[in-house]
C-alpha cells in the first residue's frame, strides 16, 4: 500500500509540474494539435482503433482497453515550430518572432482484467503569434503585438472490457485555458468593434474614432501564464471493437467544453490610443469561450504481419463556438471610474471534416517505422482572417519511428510537415503559414 501511494503521489506531482511548464500551441485542425502522441501523429493522427498508448485519453478512452495487462507511464514532450509572416502593400513584411513552443505531456495508465484507468496531462491546442514594436501590425504606436492563446486538459479515464472484442470508455476533463492579446486597431476599427458601453465615459469615447490606433493590452509576465483565465470541464465516450484479429474499428465523442470566462486581474489590461495615453487600466473578460464538439469514426487493419494501416475520419464543430470573440471591458475610461464597454470580433468559422490516414511497418522486432497524412481544410473566412489568429494550416504529411528498448522501455517520435498556405484577410493583409512539428515520448511498462 505504500509503495502504490508514493506511485500516485510521484504521478500526482509530475502532473502539476508538466501543467505548470505546458505552453500554449500553435495548433493546426483549427485549434487542435494534428495528433496526440507520437503513434498517432507519425500515421497522420490517427488513433481511434487500436492501442497508442496514454495518448488515448485525448483520442479515444476505449482503445485503453487493447493494451496490454499492468501499467504505463508514457513521459512526451512536442515542439511546434510556425513560421507565419503577414504581408501588405508598401509596407516591409512582417515576420512573426513566436516560432518554437514546448509542450510536455505525460500520462499513466493501468489495465487490470476488464479495466482500464489512469490519469493524464496534455495540451489541447491554441495559436499565437507576435509581431516586432516597428511592424505594420503595430500602426505605429511603439509597442509590439501578440497573440497566446493555450488549452490544457488533466484527464481521468475509464475503459472497461464488456466482452473480449467490445471495450467502452470515457473520460472526465479538467481543462484550463488562458489568453494574452496585445492589439493594435486604428480607431474607427476599435470603435466598430463596441457593442455596448454604460458608464459616465461612454459619451467621451468620440476622440478614439479619429485616432491613427488604439491598443488593447492584457499579457502575463512570463512565457507559461497568460493573463486572462479560466477553468471547467470536459469529457469524452468512445468505443472500440475488434471485428476479427486483423480489424478493429473505433469510434468516439468529444463534448463541447464548460469553461467559466477568461478574466485578467482587476487592473489586467489597458486601453490606449494616440495622443491620447492610457484611456484606463482595468479588468478584461473573455466571454464564453468554449472548446468545440468532435466526433469521429476510426479503423485499423493488420494487413501483414508488418504492416498496419489506420484511417480515421472526424468532424470538429467550430462555428459553435468561433461566430464571434467577445470580450468586456470593466473599470476607469479617462478618469471616470465605473465604466463596462462590451467588445465583438466576428470570426465566423466553418465546421471542420479531417481525414487521417497512416501506415506502420515493423521492420524487426525492435524497430516501427511510420508515415501518414492528415488532410482539411480552411475554416476561417479570408473576410474574417486575422493575421493574430492565423489557424489557417491545412494539410500535415507524418512520418515517425518507435523502437523497443527493452521490455519495459521504448521511444517513440513522430515529424509532421504543413507546407505553405496564404490567406488575404478583408483589410488585405496576406497571411503566409508554414509548420514544421515533432514530437518525442519515452515509455515505461511495469
Amino acid at each position: 500500500m505504500k509503495k502504490q501511494l508514493t506511485r500516485i503521489g510521484s504521478v500526482l506531482l509530475f502532473i502539476v509540474l508538466s501543467a505548470i511548464l505546458a505552453s500554449s500551441a500553435f495548433a493546426t485542425n483549427g485549434m487542435n494539435l494534428e495528433g496526440y502522441g507520437p503513434i498517432a501523429t507519425g500515421m497522420g493522427g490517427a488513433s481511434m482503433a487500436y492501442d497508442n498508448g496514454a495518448a488515448a485519453v485525448m483520442n479515444n478512452p476505449a482503445t485503453l482497453g487493447l493494451m496490454e495487462e499492468g501499467d504505463r507511464l508514457d513521459v512526451a514532450l512536442g515542439l511546434l515550430g510556425p513560421n507565419i509572416t503577414a504581408k501588405r502593400a508598401g509596407a516591409p513584411d512582417a515576420k512573426s518572432s513566436a516560432d518554437a513552443f514546448f509542450m510536455p505531456a505525460f500520462g499513466w495508465v493501468r489495465k487490470a482484467g476488464s479495466m482500464s484507468y489512469g490519469v493524464g496531462m496534455f495540451s489541447q491546442g491554441g495559436m499565437g503569434t507576435e509581431y516586432d514594436a516597428n511592424s505594420f501590425m503595430a500602426l505605429g504606436s511603439g509597442e509590439k503585438v501578440r497573440s497566446e492563446l493555450g488549452v490544457g486538459r488533466v484527464i481521468a479515464p475509464l475503459a472497461y472490457n464488456v466482452t473480449p472484442d467490445l471495450t467502452i470508455g470515457g473520460s472526465i476533463d479538467f481543462v484550463w485555458a488562458s489568453l494574452d492579446l496585445k492589439m493594435a486597431v486604428p480607431g474607427p476599427d476599435f470603435i466598430g468593434m463596441v457593442t455596448n458601453c454604460s458608464g459616465p465615459a461612454c459619451a467621451g469615447l468620440g476622440p478614439i474614432a479619429a485616432a491613427p490606433w488604439t491598443r488593447l493590452d492584457f499579457s502575463g509576465k512570463g512565457d507559461f501564464s497568460g493573463a486572462a483565465t479560466g477553468t471547467g470541464l470536459g469529457g469524452k465516450l468512445g468505443i472500440a471493437y475488434k471485428v476479427n484479429s486483423d480489424v478493429s474499428i473505433g469510434a468516439v465523442y468529444h463534448s463541447k467544453t464548460s469553461l467559466s470566462d477568461l478574466e485578467t486581474k482587476g487592473d489586467g489590461a489597458a486601453i490606449s490610443a494616440s495622443g491620447m495615453g492610457t484611456v484606463g487600466t482595468g479588468k478584461i473578460s473573455v466571454r464564453d469561450f468554449q472548446w468545440p464538439e468532435t466526433y469521429g469514426v476510426g479503423v485499423s487493419w493488420t494487413a501483414t504481419k508488418e504492416l498496419q494501416v489506420v484511417a480515421d475520419i472526424k468532424r470538429i464543430n467550430w462555428s459553435d463556438v468561433m461566430k464571434s470573440f467577445k470580450m468586456t471591458y470593466e473599470g476607469p475610461l479617462a478618469g471616470a471610474p465605473g465604466n463596462t464597454v462590451d467588445f465583438a470580433m466576428p470570426q465566423n468559422w466553418k465546421n471542420q471534416t479531417v481525414y487521417e490516414l497512416g501506415v506502420a511497418y515493423r521492420v524487426s522486432n525492435l524497430l516501427t517505422l511510420r508515415t501518414g497524412v492528415n488532410l482539411s481544410s480552411n475554416l476561417i473566412p479570408d473576410t474574417y482572417l486575422n493575421a493574430l489568429f492565423p489557424a489557417t494550416i491545412r494539410n500535415h504529411y507524418t512520418i515517425g519511428a518507435g523502437y523497443i528498448m527493452s521490455r519495459a522501455s521504448s521511444v517513440d517520435a513522430s515529424f509532421a510537415y504543413a507546407p505553405e498556405v496564404r490567406n488575404t484577410s478583408g483589410q488585405t493583409i496576406t497571411v503566409s503559414h508554414s509548420q514544421n512539428n515533432a514530437q518525442l515520448m519515452y515509455s515505461y511498462r511495469f
